[in-house]
C-alpha cells in the first residue's frame, strides 16, 4: 500500500514533447504536496492532462463558462456516499488539467524555472483535489502557505514572493 496516490500523466498535445521531464516533476510535486498536507490519499488515484491552450480553453468554457485558456484546472471526483472501504474499486482523487502554452509564457514573464512553475501547478491542482480551495481571502491565505511550505521541501523559491501585498 502507497501513501502516495497513483498518478497517471496523459499527455494530450505536442508541445508538451518540448519538456521530457515533465512526467518525473510532475510525480515529484505530487508526493510532495501528499505528504506535506498529510492527505488521506493512499490507494487513491489521480489523472493529469497535459494540454495546449485549445484544450483548456474548451474544458474552461464547458465547465466553468469562462471562454479562455487558463494555466490549470482541477476537477475534483465525487466521492461515494457513505465513503472509501478498503476493497472497493480504487478511488479517484479527480483529474488536473495543465495548458503548455499559457504555463510556458507564465514561467517566461515571471522569469522561473519551467519546472519550477510546473511542480507549482501541480501541487495546486492536487491540493484542489484533496478540498482546498482560494474562494475567500482566509482560504487562499492558507493554500498559498501550504503550497509554500510544499515547494520549499522541493527547493524551490515562493511563488508568491514578487507579488505586491
Amino acid at each position: 500500500m502507497s501513501a502516495f496516490p497513483a498518478t497517471e500523466v496523459l499527455v494530450t498535445a505536442e508541445c508538451w514533447q518540448a519538456e521530457p521531464n515533465a512526467d518525473a516533476v510532475i510525480h515529484r510535486a505530487i508526493e510532495a504536496a501528499a505528504e506535506i498536507a498529510d492527505a488521506d490519499v493512499a490507494d487513491a488515484e489521480l489523472a493529469v492532462m497535459l494540454t495546449d491552450d485549445a484544450g483548456i480553453r474548451t474544458l474552461n468554457s464547458n465547465w466553468r463558462g469562462i471562454d479562455k485558456p487558463t494555466n490549470v484546472l482541477s476537477f475534483p471526483a465525487l466521492q461515494p456516499e457513505g465513503g472509501w472501504k478498503p476493497g472497493d474499486a480504487p478511488r479517484m482523487l479527480g483529474d488536473i488539467a495543465i495548458a503548455y502554452e499559457t504555463m510556458r509564457r507564465e514561467a517566461d514573464e515571471e522569469q522561473k524555472p519551467f519546472d519550477h512553475h510546473l511542480s507549482h501547478l501541480a501541487v495546486h491542482g492536487f491540493l484542489h483535489l484533496i478540498g482546498y480551495d482560494h474562494e475567500n481571502d482566509d482560504d487562499a491565505e492558507d493554500m498559498e502557505a501550504l503550497e509554500r511550505e510544499i515547494l520549499s521541501s522541493l527547493g524551490i523559491p515562493d511563488p508568491y514572493a514578487d507579488r505586491i501585498a
